[in-house]
C-alpha cells in the first residue's frame, strides 16, 4: 500500500478508558495525535527521536515511545497517557510518591517517567529480566540498580534521579 502525503485513516481505540473513533493523517505519530488532535498535552515532545523518554505512554499496558509510534498502530488497542494514570483528586501511588520524594524539578520529564515506571513495574512483576537481573527469574526485591537499568530510557535533564528512584522504590515496596 502506498501512502499519499494527505492519506487519511480511521482509528478505533480506547484512550484512558474512553472508546474513541478518529480520522487521522496516515503518517501521524501517536505523540502528535495525542498532543495536536486530542489536546492531551501531558505527554511531552522532548527529542522527537526516541532518545529521552519524555513521550512515554502505555499501549496495552506496555511502555512505548509515542514519538516513534505511528498513530495507526494503536487501532483496536488500549492507550494510557499520564492523564489516565490518576486525577488531581485521586493520584496514582507513583504520582504521590513523586511529590513526596521530590522526584521532579521542572516536571517536563515527569509524565514520561511515571508512565514508564508504571510499565516497568508491570514488566518486573511478570518476570521480565533486565540487563542487571541476577537471575532470569524475577527476584523478590527490586533493587535501585534494577530500577536504574529499567528506567534508563527516560532522561531527567534536571537530575532528579535520586527522587525518581526513591519514588519508585517506595511505591514498589522495593529494597533500598
Amino acid at each position: 500500500m502506498t501512502l499519499r502525503p494527505n492519506s487519511r485513516l480511521s482509528l478505533n481505540f480506547t484512550l484512558n478508558d474512553s472508546d474513541l473513533s478518529l480520522d487521522i493523517e496516515a503518517r501521524s505519530s501517536l505523540l502528535d495525535m495525542l498532543r495536536q488532535q486530542l489536546r492531551l498535552t501531558g505527554t511531552k515532545k522532548g527529542c522527537n527521536q526516541g532518545a529521552c523518554g519524555a513521550c512515554t505512554v502505555l499501549v496495552d499496558g506496555a511502555r512505548v515511545l509515542a514519538c516513534l509510534t505511528l498513530a495507526a498502530q494503536v487501532d483496536g488497542r488500549l492507550v494510557t497517557t499520564i492523564e489516565g494514570i490518576g486525577t488531581p483528586d485521586s493520584l496514582h501511588p507513583l504520582q504521590q510518591a513523586f511529590i513526596t520524594t521530590d522526584g521532579f524539578q521542572c516536571g517536563y520529564c515527569t509524565s514520561g517517567q511515571i508512565c514508564s515506571a508504571v510499565g516497568m513495574l508491570t514488566e518486573y512483576a511478570s518476570g521480565t529480566p533486565s540487563a542487571v537481573s541476577e537471575h532470569l527469574a524475577a527476584s523478590s526485591t527490586l533493587s535501585p540498580a534494577e530500577i536504574r537499568e529499567r528506567m534508563s530510557g527516560n532522561i531527567c535533564r534536571c537530575g532528579a534521579y535520586n527522587g525518581i528512584i526513591e519514588a519508585i522504590t517506595s511505591t514498589a515496596g522495593a529494597s533500598q
